[in-house]
């Protein structure tokens, strides 16, 4: 990679990078001047790239594969004040065989639910040998409108309860604010009350106003130790977009490239169609690379998308499309 592309401060090369790293969050002076150091977003440039990306077409070999890959990278979600133990139930048995008549059908990688109902999620999963996630919003979600140590008590009863991963929200008013350092303090926080279980860093980018702020606000995530940078929360619009993600994916990319360590993006809120979940794949090829290909690394968090995508599998498979009320509704 060049070194024009990460233009960290006066760092010239990536080892350099990597030194400098630990001075770059020693202050709020010092992460400020490296995060508005960061090169800006050409808006148009970005939103035409992604608008290109997404007009490839996809043959169908490929396209039976790029739908297996997006089923096996889905959060399953539910996220409303009416969530009940049975609807989480449901939810894990459909996580498991998300079409209970073909067993080729890959599992997804993770059931997202709210702290309460986590155990309810490990126990229909299969408990201690579960093969599917489970994830848990934490911190104030969607908001995060509480104090540090309520988010820490949040995620550590998450995790408690048998979370494999925890879905923070920033405080996007610090963010916004140029508080950085608060920003980056909360963060490392909830990462040592998470302990052992992966932490997304949810940006809420549709309140970030613009790109650059979205790039920032990836940057600070990873600095602060993120495993995932997620888009959205799923409960404000505009959620996650094809432009949007596009920056996440070139500030994850960019981090490794400095550091030597790998971040997984999560696009959430707004995915609907296998058509779309086709286009964040070839994104996510194109962007970043076919390392980020990976659940490990790649996540759609989404609700009702995965039954058009079993819809469009068996379209494929027998030439014709099943009925809208063929599979469970989430």
């Amino acid at each position: 990679m060049p070194d024009q592309r990460l233009r960290l401060g006066c760092v010239t090369t990536l080892d350099d990078a990597r030194s400098s790293l630990p001075d770059i969050t020693s202050s709020e002076a010092s992460l400020r001047r490296f995060l508005h150091g960061l090169p800006g977003v050409d808006q148009a440039g970005a939103e035409a790239r992604a608008a290109g990306l997404a007009t490839r077409s996809i043959k169908t070999t490929a396209k039976q594969y790029a739908i297996d890959l997006a089923i096996s990278m889905i959060d399953l979600t539910t996220l409303e004040g009416q969530d009940t133990p049975g609807k989480v139930r449901a939810l894990c048995a459909k996580a498991l065989r998300p079409d209970p008549s073909d067993r080729a059908v890959p599992q997804v990688a993770a059931v997202c639910v709210y702290p309460d109902l986590v155990a309810t999620a490990v126990e229909a999963l299969g408990g201690a040998h579960r093969s599917v996630k489970v994830a848990s919003v934490a911190t104030g979600f969607p908001s995060g409108r509480t104090s540090l140590a309520v988010k820490e008590a949040d995620t550590r009863d998450a995790v408690a309860a048998g979370a494999d991963e925890v879905d923070m929200v920033i405080d996007r008013g610090a963010f916004l604010a140029g508080r950085y350092g608060a920003v980056f303090d909360e963060i490392v926080a909830v990462k040592n009350a998470a302990g052992d279980a992966h932490l997304k860093v949810i940006l809420e980018t549709g309140e970030l106003a613009t790109y650059d702020n979205v790039r920032r606000a990836s940057w600070l995530a990873m600095l602060a130790g993120g495993d995932f940078i997620k888009t959205s929360t799923g409960k404000v619009a505009p959620a996650a977009t094809l432009p949007v993600t596009l920056v996440m994916l070139e500030a994850v990319r960019d981090f490794r490239e400095a550091t030597g360590r790998q971040v997984g993006v999560k696009p959430a809120g707004g995915i609907r169609t296998s058509k779309d979940a086709i286009r964040y794949l070839v994104l996510v090829n194109e962007t970043a690379g076919d390392d980020w290909l990976d659940p490990d690394w790649f996540r759609l968090g989404a609700s009702s998308l995965l039954n058009d995508l079993l819809m469009q599998r068996q379209k494929i498979a027998t030439g014709r499309y099943a009925g809208p009320d063929y599979f469970t509704l989430d």
